[in-house]
């Protein structure tokens, strides 16, 4: 027998691997799949309004070009859509009511945490909301921020 004969009860460590990396990743990926889906809906509703070419799509989400490509073609950061792009968006008046009701659900959801941001990430997001370009759904995420998204001073 050879001398780790401890090795035999020992996984490899690509099972050492799998098992560490298995658990916290599925949780994670269901949310950023969400998060992936909601960001796809504000796509097609902005397409069902009408707006089919990428220019369309950009000054109807009062966006550069190589943003709204971004946002089309799905390769946004991980994180999802930043404050100050849903900011620009909701302010853009050809924006259409689809649109802006799919806008105002994604950060209805996310400030829940359902896109798995930490506590200081919400925090954040919400305090870079504009109060001024928003619907009521939104002020109350803004003023929720106050107290932070979890009830806790920021």
């Amino acid at each position: 027998m050879d001398s780790h004969s401890s090795d035999a009860f020992r996984p490899s460590s690509a099972a050492r691997v799998q098992a560490r990396t298995r658990r916290p990743l599925l949780p994670t990926a269901r949310m950023k799949a969400r998060q992936f889906s909601k960001i796809r809906e504000l796509v097609e509703a902005v397409k069902s309004a009408g707006f089919l070419a990428l220019d369309e799509q950009a000054k109807a989400l009062g966006l550069p070009r190589s943003t709204a490509w971004t946002i089309r073609k799905a390769s946004h950061k991980a994180s999802g859509l930043s404050a100050p792009i849903i900011n620009r968006m909701l302010a853009a008046p050809e924006l259409p009511l689809l649109a802006r009701t799919k806008i105002l659900e994604y950060v209805d959801e996310k400030a829940a945490g359902l896109y798995g941001d930490s506590r200081s990430q919400l925090r954040k997001f919400a305090a870079r909301l504009s109060m001024s370009t928003t619907g009521s759904p939104v002020r109350e995420v803004v003023g929720r921020s106050q107290k932070g998204p979890f009830g806790t001073r920021s």
